[in-house]
């Protein structure tokens, strides 16, 4: 029994395509709002591909993920998703435009509208429910078996992406 959405591997799948840039957002002291960069990192160790920790000031990085030239951008951030802790969701930067979904003071359609008048590549957002973001507390257990999860399908897909496709 898992928390995660059915579609989830599959959608990763469809969009993890062409050259890949991963964006974690978020803040480590508080929780599990430190998913974002939490996962970039040990993404960045263990794939050849630009793995960006942009903490909570994702604005600051546009120039760098620009200069990559991305077919797919995917934001990895904590998100109010009114559904039960760790479950997670894909969503396109239309839908993130102005919602309140994210955990952070800045809305994300700042951002991603800088972002995407810029690269031709599509944005997507991974948001994972986070269980609690209080300060000088760690990942809850439930959030951190998820990033567990989708580290090894994020790793498997771009390994299979790189490697030529589906052979």
């Amino acid at each position: 029994m898992n928390s995660m959405t059915d579609t989830g591997e599959a959608t990763l799948a469809e969009i993890l395509k062409g050259k890949v840039v991963i964006v974690g957002i978020g803040n480590v002291l508080k929780g599990d709002d430190g998913l974002g960069p939490i996962l970039s990192e040990r993404l960045k160790t263990i794939l050849d591909i630009s793995c960006i920790n942009a903490g909570s000031a994702p604005e600051n990085y546009i120039g760098k993920i620009v200069k990559e030239l991305p077919d797919t951008v995917l934001f990895i951030d904590a998100a109010h998703l009114g559904r039960p802790a760790g479950s997670f969701d894909i969503l396109e930067s239309n839908e993130l435009m102005n919602t309140g979904l994210s955990t952070h003071d800045v809305s994300p359609g700042f951002y991603l509208e800088m972002l995407e008048s810029q690269i031709p590549g599509r944005i997507f957002l991974l948001g994972i429910q986070p269980e609690q973001t209080a300060f000088g507390i760690g990942l809850s257990p439930i959030v951190s078996k998820t990033l567990d999860l989708l580290q090894e399908q994020i790793i498997e897909i771009i390994s299979t992406e790189l490697q030529g496709g589906d052979s």
